[in-house]
């Protein structure tokens, strides 16, 4: 018993330090090496977008108009 539970610790540890080291690796290459998908509900070339104008002299129009 006395023999097993450091092996037992150790094996843990590097399996989660193992881990980490995996986790931290991929996002570093991921930093590195973007991407560049789109999202799926992006405009695509050309398409009109429909948005809402807030700047401050809109606001005040609509405000004043009341």
């Amino acid at each position: 018993m006395n023999i097993l539970l450091p092996i037992l610790y150790f094996t843990f540890f590097a399996v989660i330090a193992g881990g980490a080291f995996a986790m931290m690796w991929a996002n570093v290459q991921s930093i590195n090496n973007p991407r560049k998908s789109q999202h799926p509900e992006a405009p695509k070339e050309g398409e009109e977008v429909m948005y809402v104008d807030l700047n401050r002299e809109r606001l005040e129009d609509l405000y004043e108009n009341k």
